[in-house]
């Protein structure tokens, strides 16, 4: 077997090759889109073909080469269900294992907190911890719909419970460390160690911590893979016929399951609840979208940081006020009202058709 574990010094992330030589097949645990052509030249150093590569999260701090990976070397890309990838081959769940090689294996860990879909992987005598566990530390809570409850429980729960020699490769570190263990984790972390859950959720709510400097262009790049908009025409590769159908999941099927769980409006409706006022407009395209042309007083919130922006906007302060949703076509809104019906909102309703139909009905 092969192991390498890489790191991008403008981000402090770390990425892990995983590679049987004896098949050649390899997997690769969040790469960085800035290194693809160093992934690239050791697959080929190696004679490795890549199979897979997982994501611990939809990051906002670096860029995935996910995307790119699966253009140039056929790799399926997989992302956790819960995070929003809509390209991703594969929609992980809590409890699915990865084969590849020669009988190797990689279990998936539901590590919730951080992010809603964040994941641990778990190899042999070693777990891959993203953003969940750090050494010395943990992933930040604040935004992308952390919870820091829910942190508390799967570390302590899942992740201390693992065997004591169990080593701990964390997603990042900022001071130079490559590698702890469970047992080392468990006694010595002082955000975890010795703490209640209570103590915990209060240290996490005063870290005060800056914005992460490639939120607002990370984030929603991720949710495709890495790719950006130019790249995602071609963001499908052929799927691999051992792959569940339960994990095929296009970007239809997820707009299509969303409208089964929320309420849509015909733009006649939609210009009916304008005039009589009361409500809150909101546009979940993109800002160049928004630039081109959108409805009077509409708010832009682009869907691929609704969750961590949505608390910014005081429009939306009252969780019970009537909320309008529109994009380009229907898609995105109707995502958008249902992830926001998720947080809370009791009268969200998505605008079928979307701008485009709006323009339409005013005969431009």
């Amino acid at each position: 077997m092969l192991f390498k574990q890489l790191f991008d010094a403008e981000t402090w992330t770390y990425t892990y090759l995983i590679a049987d030589l004896s098949t050649k097949e390899a997997i690769l645990i969040d790469p960085v889109n800035t290194h693809i052509d160093d992934y690239i030249a050791l697959l080929e150093e190696q004679g490795l073909q890549l199979k897979y590569t997982l994501e611990t999260h939809v990051h906002a701090d670096h860029i995935t080469a996910g995307g790119l990976l699966r253009q140039r070397l056929g790799a399926q890309t997989a992302v956790s269900e819960l995070c929003g990838a809509k390209t991703a081959d594969i929609q992980i769940q809590d409890g699915d294992v990865f084969s590849f090689g020669d009988g190797e294996q990689i279990k998936v860990i539901a590590t919730p907190g951080h992010t809603p879909g964040s994941l641990s992987f778990l190899w042999r005598d070693r777990v891959f911890t993203g953003d969940s566990l750090f050494i010395g530390g943990c992933g930040r809570t604040d935004f992308q719909g952390g919870d820091a409850g829910a942190l508390y429980d799967c570390i302590t729960r899942r992740l201390f419970t693992l065997p004591d020699e169990t080593l701990v490769y964390p997603g990042h570190d900022y001071q130079g460390r490559w590698v702890s263990s469970i047992i080392q984790e468990r006694i010595t972390n002082p955000r975890l160690a010795g703490k209640s859950r209570g103590q915990f959720i209060e240290i996490m709510a005063n870290l005060n911590l800056p914005k992460p400097r490639l939120i607002d262009e990370a984030v929603p790049a991720n949710r495709y893979c890495g790719l950006d908009e130019n790249e995602r025409q071609d963001a499908v590769a052929p799927r691999d016929a051992s792959v569940p159908v339960r994990q095929e999941l296009t970007a239809q099927d997820l707009v299509s399951q969303a409208k089964q769980h929320i309420a849509e409006v015909t733009v006649d409706t939609a210009k009916q609840l304008i005039n009589e006022g009361n409500l809150v407009v909101v546009d979940t395209r993109e800002e160049s979208e928004y630039a081109a042309g959108h409805l009077d007083e509409a708010v832009l919130l682009p869907r691929g940081v609704l969750e961590f922006k949505i608390g910014a906007v005081p429009e939306l302060a009252d969780k019970s006020k009537a909320v309008l949703i529109y994009c380009r076509s229907g898609g995105r809104s109707a995502l958008a009202a249902q992830t926001m019906q998720q947080l809370g909102y009791k009268n969200v309703l998505s605008m079928a058709g979307g701008f485009e139909a709006w323009q339409k009905s005013l005969g431009q």
